[in-house]
């Protein structure tokens, strides 16, 4: 997948890992202009293989689709500061847009991702066009969580304990990601991914860059901070939250509690509950959350948009079966050219 290189920012120029779908290529250079142009921002440990359905999806990829690696993750190079936080990865993605010349975007935004949309859109409200966060994070991260997310961590510096990796302990900090992240992770897809990414996990966070691992997986969770209203009466879009029933980490409450925030703010924000959904609920049930998507996208574009004539394939999934996904027919694309 192609990069690019932002310079003028705090902590010096990082080459940020992207990729471009459009209505006519899996795997483009640039967007069409013609059509709304969403940008995907993924979550902790998986970059952005992560949204696999959403890519090979006919309704969605009736736009442009923009998916990029935060720092510290995938092939995303750069140095990490020790102040870095929700603040400088939100300014991480307005840099990146404008250097790719992209437009006001549709943000869909997974876990971690949703942390620097919010952040994103308060502090470059011109920048987004809508905010539909999948798993949102716009309260205090709760106490259990934050233990659960500092095992992980534990485990995995452990397991670089002499510089050397050891299986055993690394395991475990993987094994806790994948609890926390998918209800069912015995799916072929959930193992591909993880089996795709780890490499990259293997060279990020290896025994020389756990500072940089600390930051990018742990501290930006434990030490962000819930925008007050004051700050989230900036967001002038449509926002759509969607919480997974079957969230192992994250109660219904947290959702809706954040969401009666956004309403006090004045936000036109709405909730639905997916049930069957775990943390990483667009991968496991994409076919519900995918169509969520694509009428809430529609609701907000003026004029028409394309009719794909040829079939269209994530941009990621010949590297997926190579791994072992073994792909089931998508029940969305019966419909596919229904207008």
């Amino acid at each position: 997948m192609p990069s690019i290189e932002v310079q003028q920012l705090a902590s010096g120029p990082v080459s940020f890992n992207y990729t471009i779908a459009t209505p006519v290529s899996n795997s483009a250079k640039k967007i069409d202009p013609k059509f709304p142009t969403v940008l995907f921002f993924h979550p902790v440990c998986i970059p952005q293989e992560v949204f696999t359905f959403q890519f090979g999806d006919p309704k969605i990829r009736q736009f442009n689709l923009v998916s990029v690696d935060m720092r510290c993750h995938g092939d995303t190079k750069g140095k990490v500061p020790n102040d870095f936080g929700q603040e400088m990865a939100a300014e991480d993605m307005a840099r990146f847009m404008t250097e790719m010349k992209l437009p006001p975007c549709h943000i869909f935004a997974l876990s971690l991702g949703t942390i620097v949309a919010l952040q994103l859109a308060v502090s470059h409200p011109d920048k987004v066009l809508s905010l539909f966060l999948v798993s949102p994070l716009g309260l205090e991260e709760p106490q259990d969580v934050a233990e659960g997310r500092q095992a992980i961590h534990d485990a995995w510096v452990d397991g670089w304990r002499d510089g050397k990796p050891h299986l055993e302990e690394l395991s475990f900090a993987v094994q806790g990601t994948l609890e926390l992240a998918f209800y069912d992770r015995t799916l072929s897809i959930s193992q591909a991914i993880l089996a795709l990414v780890l490499p990259a996990c293997m060279r990020n966070w290896s025994a020389s860059h756990l500072d940089e691992y600390r930051m990018t997986t742990l501290d930006i969770f434990l030490n962000r901070r819930p925008h007050p209203v004051e700050e989230l009466r900036n967001i002038k879009v449509p926002v759509k939250l969607l919480h997974g029933m079957a969230d192992v980490a994250y109660p219904l409450e947290y959702s809706q509690e954040f969401l009666q925030r956004l309403q006090d703010a004045g936000v036109d924000a709405s909730l639905e509950a997916i049930e069957g959904a775990s943390h990483f609920g667009c991968v496991e049930k994409y076919t519900i959350v995918n169509p969520i998507f694509h009428d809430f996208i529609i609701q907000q574009v003026e004029g028409p948009v394309p009719t794909l004539t040829k079939a269209v394939l994530s941009p990621w999934e010949s590297a997926l079966k190579k791994k072992g996904w073994v792909k089931e027919v998508n029940v969305l694309e019966d419909d596919s050219d229904e207008e």
